[in-house]
């Protein structure tokens, strides 16, 4: 691998490598994931306001 990387390669190559290392890393974080169903899903924080447009207008 040390020889592999003292070798110069073409701009395209490197572009590939980085590719493949991001699909490699992306699909094992999708099986740990999917392995690790214990947490929770996250949900949206913001609640709902209650509607206030009548006492705002005196009806």
């Amino acid at each position: 691998m040390t020889e592999q990387l003292k070798k110069k390669i073409s701009l395209q190559d490197a572009i590939k490598q980085q590719l493949a290392n991001k699909k490699n890393q992306s699909s094992s974080k999708a099986q740990n994931s999917s392995t690790n169903q214990a947490t929770k899903k996250l949900t949206s924080q913001q609640t709902k306001k209650t509607n206030n447009q009548r006492k705002r207008t005196g009806v």
